[in-house]
């Protein structure tokens, strides 16, 4: 096997197609208000790892296999410190979320320093804090029901995420895993 570059990956749960597609007519709505780049909606399984290519493809698939589809549930519109936590949908970390996250993370031999904390984000952007809770009830206005929103992961993709790239114009989706329904008995 050659040696291969190491890059950058993370690995996302993905929203089905009809929570996508709503969360996106939020997104673009803040974008247009606050600026940002533009990004799938997602949340972060595993964070930003270097990996080579064949190992972050193989390490997905491992993981992905011996995991069920599980349901995800909005807590809040949260607002976060940073550029990628800027606002955000925080998920509740009901334990089928925290051990999906905890499963994927032991495969890729990611370790964080900081403590799981599920999220949707819904703008990649350095704003101040007034601006910030501007935007995140701005997202409470645009969807009065989003903090109801209840929807089922069943796909689990690894992305390219260069997280020096704050444009996003390298972040490209390399592999998505459907996780099998569980048996309901």
């Amino acid at each position: 096997m050659e040696n291969q570059t190491e890059e950058i990956y993370s690995v996302w749960a993905l929203p089905p197609e009809d929570v996508r597609a709503r969360v996106k007519r939020v997104m673009s709505a803040l974008r247009s208000e606050f600026g940002g780049p533009e990004f799938e909606p997602h949340i972060t399984v595993v964070g930003a790892i270097r990996l080579s290519p064949d190992n972050a493809i193989r390490m997905l698939r491992s993981a992905s296999a011996a995991l069920s589809s599980y349901t995800a549930r909005v807590a809040s519109v949260s607002r976060g410190g940073f550029f990628y936590q800027c606002v955000y949908l925080l998920i509740e970390p009901t334990p089928e979320v925290v051990e999906t996250s905890a499963h994927c993370c032991n495969g890729f031999g990611y370790r964080s320093s900081t403590a799981y904390m599920p999220h949707l984000s819904l703008l990649y952007q350095d704003l101040t804090d007034e601006e910030k809770e501007k935007a995140r009830s701005r997202v409470e206005e645009l969807d009065k029901e989003i903090c109801d929103l209840r929807f089922k992961i069943s796909e689990l993709a690894l992305y390219k995420t260069d997280t020096e790239d704050k444009s996003l114009k390298s972040w490209e989706k390399v592999e998505v895993r459907h996780l099998e329904s569980k048996c309901e008995v």
